[in-house]
């Protein structure tokens, strides 16, 4: 299958591009970026070799509709999207950290709590809880936004101290984060899942605080089904999901978890087709619409004709 792991484009008034672990995003003329998702994967922070057939198309697509579907809670930085992967928008100035909110001790925040740590960027954790229990209520751990290399955890009060955010911005950043949780968490339920944990970023326009960025995908969001979660969770067996965990936890089960010295495993293409069929499920299962497969031909050629007509379309 054809995928997407490199783009070199060149559109009219661009002034500069960013290839990020996933997405890459051109700065063009009158303030807009153009954010294309690539079939690129990463995991550990680490840009795994071999890219996932339709894995930027299903991200891009259900990052637009909850961006229109939160648009009344939270202004977002979101104009247009072409094509099925890329999104046209304002750009803004981002903030260097990421606001991650947890409503389940798993994960990464499973594995601290496992070792012994009880507190979280500065957020006390309960004592006797279990993998995937419930948090009273939802807890945020926010990260460093690093350019290269690892995020780091980091807290609410040194994200301020330091300057990375205004005491004022970091308030807003916390309130949208909890009501964009909140939204994401209700139209999960609708569709039989849970929401269990997200990330979300952050930056100014025109001196107010905007979304900017993906929202409740499988890259940035983790997901159970709702189905059979008391019981999983009561016989202490791991919950059935929909999210990126999988492929972290292939990483881990081949002697890899990004660090020095390590080699990524063999992805085979089993292994590349059976993560695009659990991309495509998520997008199924969260957006409740059947996956409609974007032609593979000539992807760069169909991505470059769909900007162009649509930047044409703004500058009129």
């Amino acid at each position: 299958m054809a995928t997407l792991t490199r783009t070199d484009f060149n559109f009219p008034g661009q002034t500069a591009v960013y290839h990020g672990k996933v997405r890459d995003v051109y700065s063009v003329a009158d303030g807009l970026l153009v954010m294309v998702a690539t079939d690129r994967i990463s995991a550990f922070d680490v840009i795994l070799p071999k890219g996932i057939p339709y894995k930027g198309q299903v991200l891009n697509q259900i990052a637009s509709q909850f961006l229109e579907a939160t648009a009344d809670i939270v202004p977002n930085w979101r104009l247009a999207t072409p094509d099925p992967m890329v999104t046209v928008g304002y750009r803004c100035e981002g903030f260097p950290v990421e606001m991650i909110i947890r409503g389940y001790l798993t994960g990464s925040a499973w594995r601290e709590y496992a070792a012994g740590n009880r507190t979280l960027c500065g957020v006390t954790l309960p004592e006797g809880m279990r993998e995937n229990e419930r948090f009273p209520q939802p807890i945020i751990t926010p990260t460093t936004k690093a350019a290269e290399g690892h995020d780091e955890n980091i807290s609410r009060e040194e994200i301020i101290a330091q300057g990375l955010v205004s005491r004022e911005d970091y308030a807003q950043m916390e309130a949208y984060t909890r009501a964009l949780f909140a939204r994401g968490t209700e139209m999960a339920a609708e569709k039989g899942l849970i929401l269990v944990d997200t990330k979300y970023e952050f930056g100014k326009r025109d001196g107010k605080v905007i979304l900017i960025d993906e929202i409740h995908t499988p890259d940035s969001s983790r997901y159970f089904y709702a189905d059979g979660y008391e019981e999983r969770f009561e016989k202490g067996l791991p919950q059935r999901q929909l999210s990126k965990e999988f492929v972290r936890q292939w990483l881990i089960d081949h002697g890899f978890m990004g660090k020095e010295g390590q080699q990524v495993p063999e992805m085979t293409e089993e292994f590349c087709n059976e993560v695009s069929e659990r991309y495509i499920e998520l997008y199924e299962h969260i957006t409740g619409r059947k996956f409609e497969k974007a032609p593979e031909e000539h992807l760069a050629d169909r991505i470059s004709a769909n900007v162009l007509s649509c930047l044409g379309q703004l500058s009129k």
